[in-house]
């Protein structure tokens, strides 16, 4: 028996069936891969032919030609595409681009003041910043100003949560072409542990024990999956953004 697998757009196969087996004992494929084989008339979930377990027993089958599948290129080789660590550079690009568009978040408040409230604020800082002077400057933010920050602030981790659990990608990663993807079988991962765990978290203790965390968290770049200390609390890894080349158009 040959068995065909299928998943986000791309075939692999044939497997035997004690291929298939074994892979399915071993988690190595997911019982929502969609398979077929002679003797179906339409590719279906695997956990449906096995009934949610983890061992697949067909039944007797006719020989039929193997039907089209439309939105999978049906090749009888395996065609996966090449998966590759993003490098250190990449990944320190990406983030620079992402801090980068936080900036206007703090720029916005010099658009509510007066040339008076401007010169008042420099010769605070030109002082020297300590509390009471922080203090002060914070009181020369108009309200409107902090109203506006805080909404670029959400609508930014908006559009950020919103790309990472679509692709894996925030907007650094987006534009140096690189994506987050689990550390084991490199599929999507979820908004709890890309957003949530992996960058929200990261950002509050960053702020907190900066620039401590930031060391740390980067130290462990240099390991041999290339993940940061925040990868591997989310059980994550970065990698270079995957080309589907085989799309049925």
């Amino acid at each position: 028996m040959q068995i065909y697998l299928a998943r986000n757009n791309q075939q692999a196969g044939p497997y035997t069936l004690e291929q298939l087996n074994q892979m399915l004992a071993n988690q190595q494929v997911l019982l929502t891969d969609l398979a077929w084989h002679q003797g179906m008339t339409e590719w279906k979930p695997l956990g449906e032919l096995t009934h949610g377990q983890l061992l697949y027993r067909p039944q007797n089958y006719s020989e039929q030609p193997q039907p089209q599948f439309s939105s999978i290129n049906l090749s009888k080789k395996a065609q996966q595409p090449a998966v590759s660590l993003a490098s250190i550079e990449k990944r320190v690009l990406a983030k620079l681009i992402d801090l980068l568009l936080w900036l206007p978040a703090f720029a916005l408040p010099s658009f509510y003041m007066d040339d008076a409230t401007k010169a008042q604020m420099i010769k605070l800082q030109d002082q020297g910043i300590n509390a009471n002077s922080q203090a002060e400057i914070f009181s020369l933010i108009p309200t409107d100003a902090w109203h506006s920050m805080l909404i670029y602030i959400i609508i930014m981790l908006a559009i950020q949560a919103f790309l990472l659990a679509k692709s894996g990608q925030s907007i650094g990663k987006y534009i140096t072409k690189i994506q987050i993807v689990d550390a084991e079988n490199e599929e999507a991962v979820g908004l709890t542990r890309v957003f949530l765990l992996r960058s929200m978290a990261f950002i509050i203790l960053n702020l907190l024990f900066m620039p401590f965390i930031t060391i740390l968290d980067f130290a462990f770049i240099f390991s041999e999956k290339k993940q940061t200390l925040h990868d591997r609390i989310a059980k994550t890894k970065v990698i270079n953004r995957i080309k589907i080349t085989n799309k049925v158009e």
